[in-house]
């Protein structure tokens, strides 16, 4: 069973059984759990959705289920990256600076209202779902798009677009990965959001190596007769 936060109105079709909408905090997801007698829990949430993996860690204690994190390592910075490195999305707003800039943000739709708070520059703003209503700001554009994202549209698009700094998350992966080696190749800075706190518990990079815990599991379950 795959679970969607319901963030993202039409999700890409997947091969299994969907579900969409939240269990209602760590007891809700306990609840559920037991209910649908769960043998096996794997948090595969983006890396930002902290409060939900919170949940997940406190639910597989309670429940007493088997629990892995699926965590992709986040980026490092290379040789070429300008990176200024920012707590939180009105941080990341302040590094902007007073002077107008031509801004690529790259963020959740629900975390962009600081732009708000400085509406002297020019956003180029790209989400999977269009921004609705738009942001209160008279320089600002919009790009609907799903990615994955490679190097070579990104750079299209930051040249195009007379892009001078990108704002975005530090998600890790390939998907999204285009307009960091984007902007590395352009020379242009990257505001980049670290990583909240990441609860304990057991975690992986891969899912190739989530697949291989969960066969160790169920393989293990079944020789106890469980």
């Amino acid at each position: 069973m795959l679970s969607l936060a319901g963030r993202t109105a039409s999700p890409a079709r997947q091969p299994v059984p969907v579900r969409v909408g939240g269990f209602g905090g760590a007891a809700g997801l306990t609840n559920y759990l037991v209910k649908e007698r769960i043998a096996v829990l794997i948090d595969a949430t983006h890396p930002y959705a902290s409060n939900i993996s919170a949940n997940a860690v406190a639910a597989a204690e309670h429940a007493n289920v088997p629990f892995i994190v699926l965590r992709r390592p986040a980026w490092t910075a290379v040789a070429g990256d300008r990176w200024i490195e920012v707590s939180d999305v009105r941080e990341a707003v302040r590094a902007l600076g007073k002077t107008a800039r031509r801004v690529f943000v790259a963020l959740g739709r629900q975390e962009i209202e600081p732009l708000i708070d400085a509406p002297q520059h020019s956003y180029l703003i790209r989400s999977v779902d269009p921004i609705e209503p738009p942001l209160p700001l008279r320089r600002a554009s919009y790009i609907t798009a799903r990615g994955p994202f490679g190097e070579t549209d990104d750079r299209a698009l930051l040249t195009a677009h007379r892009i001078e700094v990108v704002m975005a998350k530090n998600s890790g992966g390939t998907a999204t990965y285009g307009k960091i080696a984007a902007a590395r190749a352009l020379g242009i800075p990257v505001i980049m959001l670290r990583r909240p706190h990441e609860p304990a518990g057991p975690a992986v990079d891969t899912v190739e190596d989530a697949i291989a815990w969960l066969d160790h599991v169920l393989t293990s379950a079944a020789a106890r007769g469980v």
